[in-house]
């Protein structure tokens, strides 16, 4: 082959592997995304922080702010937390909460975030082992990723 054909060939090879992985994105590959981890603990304040068990996502300073002050209704919480001033126009705020446990021990972990070409994947674990303390806790993660308009599922 002489070196027009070779880099023909190239070009071709190149763009077949383009075409390839946008199309395995769009059936469903999911690649991991970064997140950043904000605060994760648990709230001590005997379900008075009046946040049920959800997984949330925030988008505004507003909400986030509203947020904040549950969290703190009862301690400062988020005194120890990484920041709590939130760039809303590039960022946005993953927040999970588990239900409130009549024993500490427990927690909640965002372990992995993926995406695909239409939505993001937040997986979750939740670690039960209990009976550690006599306090009533409930535990949270609060995370920051990209700001996006995908769909957010989590599992």
């Amino acid at each position: 082959m002489n070196y027009i054909m070779k880099k023909r060939m190239l070009i071709v090879l190149i763009l077949f592997t383009v075409v390839l992985t946008n199309c395995n994105k769009k059936d469903g590959t999911y690649e991991e995304i970064e997140f950043t981890t904000i605060g994760q603990d648990n709230l001590y304040g005997n379900g008075q922080e009046n946040i049920d068990k959800d997984n949330l996502t925030i988008y505004d300073t507003e909400s986030w702010n509203s947020l904040l002050t549950k969290i703190d209704t009862k301690n400062n919480v988020s005194d120890g937390f990484l920041e709590t001033s939130i760039d809303f126009t590039n960022f946005m705020v993953i927040a999970i909460f588990d239900e409130v446990y009549g024993n500490g021990g427990h927690s909640i972990d965002i372990v992995k975030i993926e995406e695909n070409a239409s939505n993001i994947v937040v997986t979750i674990d939740n670690i039960l082992k209990g009976d550690i303390t006599t306090v009533m806790t409930q535990p949270f993660h609060l995370v920051k990723i990209k700001k996006t308009d995908k769909q957010i599922t989590f599992e």
